[in-house]
């Protein structure tokens, strides 16, 4: 299979006032096949924010290369391509969720006829209700917020899903309904790359995993392979950033 995300030998570091540089990302490699459910776990400081950012073309590479469908992530038909859900996301709130929507798809250049057809099917996907949709988004709880700014994510029917903690905010349906969003996002041949501190989440929906520490992978490959018998995620996953 192809692959919808390379990053080969990324390294990122920050200048520092009062010592040496700050090493973000310290010299990492992983490949995303189009079409996994692929998790970027770490705690918090490892580092996978930094590497998100690049993804996104926001930062550039102290050293190292990161590719998206084989072009550059700073190059505009790589970015096309994507959708982008932030870890704190947040929309204007003087507009109505349909809005929000209309001006997103209009970004991307979007037909009025095809505009129309899609917010409707991204409030269905993300199951934000019509009625909400239709109010200011200032009026919103933080969890419905959180469905507007995934329905933004989804208004160009992205091949390439970047998620940063897409379940912050929901309460435990609201959590499912994403869960089962990524599943179906799949098994439309989607890429959905999501990072997570939802462990029991990841476990249920993750082909591969990759896990950061201290800006360098730690353990990478398909869940199922990474996790010894007996053994949940969360183990793993402390047992490898506590060694």
């Amino acid at each position: 299979m192809s692959n919808a995300i390379e990053i080969d030998h990324l390294s990122v570091s920050f200048p520092s006032r009062s010592g040496p540089d700050v090493v973000a990302l310290d010299d990492i490699s992983f490949n995303v096949e189009t079409g996994q459910v692929f998790g970027f776990l770490g705690p918090n400081g490892a580092g996978k924010t930094t590497a998100l950012h690049i993804l996104l073309g926001f930062l550039s590479a102290s050293a190292g290369t990161a590719r998206i469908f084989g072009c550059d992530v700073r190059a505009s038909i790589a970015r096309e391509r994507i959708g982008f859900l932030p870890e704190h996301p947040d929309a204007y709130r003087f507009l109505t969720g349909r809005e929000s929507l209309l001006i997103a798809g209009r970004l991307f250049r979007l037909s009025r006829s095809v505009l129309a057809e899609r917010i409707e099917k991204v409030l269905a996907l993300t199951g934000l209700p019509v009625d909400i949709a239709r109010r200011p988004i200032a009026t919103y709880s933080r969890g419905q917020r959180q469905r507007i700014c995934l329905a933004q994510a989804l208004i160009n029917e992205p091949d390439l899903l970047i998620l940063d903690e897409p379940t912050g905010g929901l309460d435990p349906l609201g959590r499912r309904e994403v869960r089962v969003l990524i599943q179906n996002l799949k098994a439309a041949g989607k890429t959905v790359f999501f990072s997570s501190h939802e462990l029991s989440e990841v476990e249920l929906v993750c082909d591969h995993i990759a896990l950061l520490a201290r800006g360098r992978i730690v353990a990478q490959g398909a869940v199922h392979d990474l996790i010894p018998a007996g053994e949940r995620l969360e183990q793993f996953f402390l047992r490898m950033v506590q060694s």
